[in-house]
């Protein structure tokens, strides 16, 4: 079913509507200036920097939306992808300001934002380690480890407020955002911004109690930079370095996957017709990512990334198209030079900022759950998260005793994050490794190669007490998908990427492969594991055009394919159970799976 969108990601507005369509998105990523406040109020680092890293914050966040919507090279999304200060950092960010100041988080955050590059480059291997089940637990240790941060600031109270004060900016602001979330219908404007509306109202309640520092906005300037305040970066690489480190690694990591996450979302809604998740495009919103956190890193901030309400918004407005991302970073951008906006913003008490965050966070461990429970659990798994998961609490609540190891193994194991996190990760790749079989060979990605594939899935077959049908199917598929992955071959509609740039005749006798232009031949792995009464193939291979998921939806037109080509396709999706091909910059993964005949069960 068509979607009803007014712009799609190609489509452009005029500029005063471009302008206009984006304070929607503007507003939103305003609001993640609540979360620098947060960090810096309970780590209890100074006003100044707290008005520093707040303008810092919003030009990163500005530029980083302007890269994700337009791109540069393989950097951003070339999506409306709105960016914000990350809160999952939180914790993590508050420790760092608590051992060696801004300049010391300044230094983990450039440090563990070169593991973005990382990512994204190799983006296929880190969905095999990071699955639903570890990046869930991982989620709620990030909450556990927030949580006793958010409660104390819920009793910040400034000295003289009367003592029905902090209950009522509290309850204002929790009563507030229930009733919206609870109200609204999902997916509405109001529903979207519910904790904007929260927030809101306890600020209207903590006026007449005194709580809202006017005097904060009365001295700013409507314009002006905030040129004091830089921390600079800190260089000694001591031991709260390399104790924090690890646990950067791992919100880094997280805040890589719910990027990844947030892509295909909005990848999803930003067109009228379905479309298949372009890998690419993801790849290129992690290394996007990276930037903006390289430049907070620099700047001395806590990271902005790109955050979860894009595909939110573009929903509800309507709106996908690049140049109201643009603007709406430019406008970003614009605001941070005013630093009676941001004062607006600062001044609002830290329980009411507290109190949305509460319900923010509580959102985002009942995700946590719901990533965990969607992962097919079996006893192996469960048996990890829930270790996995007390391994973090315990550590984080101090109930190991760690006196005897140092000061810097306490540093590096007093965060849940990291020793939940790792034991997580850890459990992960033995059960998957010792879990079930997976048998695999490597071969060219040519037509020769068809031998080779068809004898290694016949054995496949033989030990698994498959009769001949199975196997005839399994030598189907993987024939058919070869095809198609195969560039020029005639299925594929890939011609021409092999091809030298030279026009044709141009090389002459005597010319050699590589002046010719003529690549070597590419790689393929091709893995078999069993999946329920059938097995699961999985081909990867060096990337090209095309997607073969998204020519087999297209089947129904008659022109859609040449006849040839679409012969192949609807022959591969008669055999097969499920096809999902993600494409990445460097690598194609088919995966298929194939159920076994009832005669051969």
């Amino acid at each position: 079913m068509a979607r009803i969108l007014r712009y799609e990601p190609h489509e452009s507005p005029a500029y005063p509507s471009a302008f206009r369509l984006s304070l929607p998105h503007l507003l939103l990523t305003l609001s993640h200036v609540l979360v620098i406040a947060v960090v810096v109020r309970a780590a209890g680092a100074s006003e100044a920097y707290l008005a520093w890293a707040t303008f810092a914050a919003l030009v990163a966040s500005g530029l980083s939306i302007i890269v994700q919507s337009r791109t540069v090279g393989r950097f951003g999304a070339g999506y409306l992808l709105l960016a914000g200060t990350s809160g999952v950092f939180i914790a993590v960010a508050v420790a760092a300001l608590e051992a060696g100041g801004a300049a010391l988080l300044a230094t983990l955050v450039v440090a563990s934002s070169l593991f973005h590059f990382a990512i994204s480059a190799r983006l296929s291997l880190l969905q095999r380690v990071m699955t639903r089940a570890v990046r869930g637990t991982i989620r709620m240790l990030i909450v556990f480890s927030i949580m006793p941060i958010i409660l104390d600031l819920l009793r910040d109270a400034p000295e003289g407020a009367a003592p029905v004060a902090l209950p009522a900016v509290i309850a204002a602001t929790l009563v507030t955002t229930i009733a919206f979330v609870f109200g609204a219908r999902v997916g509405s404007r109001g529903w979207l911004l519910a904790p904007l509306l929260g927030v809101a109202a306890g600020t209207l309640v903590a006026m007449p109690f005194g709580m809202y520092d006017f005097g904060r906005v009365a001295a700013a300037p409507w314009i002006g930079v905030r040129g004091a305040g830089w921390p600079g970066l800190d260089l000694s690489f001591g031991i709260d370095f390399w104790a924090l480190l690890p646990a950067f690694f791992i919100v880094a990591i997280i805040n890589a996957t719910r990027t990844v996450g947030y892509t295909a979302a909005v990848q999803d809604v930003s067109w009228r017709a379905s479309r298949n998740p372009d890998r690419r495009a993801i790849q290129g919103a992690v290394a996007a990512d990276g930037l903006s956190s390289i430049l907070c890193g620099l700047l001395g901030v806590v990271p902005s990334n790109a955050h979860g309400h894009s595909s939110a918004t573009v929903e509800v407005t309507g709106v996908a198209s690049r140049r109201v991302g643009v603007c709406a970073g430019l406008l970003l951008c614009a605001c941070a030079f005013s630093p009676k906006l941001i004062a607006l913003l600062l001044a609002i008490p830290s329980a009411v900022i507290a109190a949305g965050a509460l319900i923010l966070f509580a959102g985002f461990f009942l995700q946590g759950m719901e990533l965990v429970l969607k992962d097919q659990l079996d006893g192996r798994k469960a048996l990890a998260v829930g270790l996995s998961f007390w391994v973090g609490v315990g550590f984080q609540i101090e109930a190991v005793y760690l006196d005897p190891f140092g000061p810097f193994v306490q540093r590096l194991l007093e965060s849940g994050v990291t020793t939940g996190g790792l034991a997580m990760i850890g459990l992960t790749l033995f059960t998957d490794r010792f879990g079930r079989r997976r048998e695999s060979m490597e071969t060219t990605l040519d037509v020769d190669a068809i031998p080779r594939i068809q004898e290694f899935l016949a054995g496949y077959a033989s030990r698994r007490g498959w009769g001949g049908e199975m196997r005839d199917r399994l030598h189907q598929v993987a024939e058919e998908t070869l095809l198609n992955l195969m560039p020029g071959e005639g299925l594929g509609g890939l011609e021409g990427l092999e091809e030298s740039d030279e026009p044709a005749g141009a090389a002459g006798a005597g010319t050699d492969e590589s002046e010719a232009g003529i690549r070597p031949p590419r790689r393929l792995r091709l893995a078999a594991q069993l999946a329920g009464d059938g097995v699961e193939l999985e081909f990867l291979a060096a990337s090209d055009e095309g997607n073969i998921e998204d020519r087999m939806a297209l089947l129904t037109a008659p022109a859609a394919t040449p006849r040839e080509q679409e012969f192949s396709l609807r022959l591969l999706r008669h055999l097969a159970t499920s096809v999902r091909h993600q494409q990445y910059h460097d690598t194609d993964i088919v995966t298929i799976r194939i159920d076994a005949p009832a005669a051969v069960v």
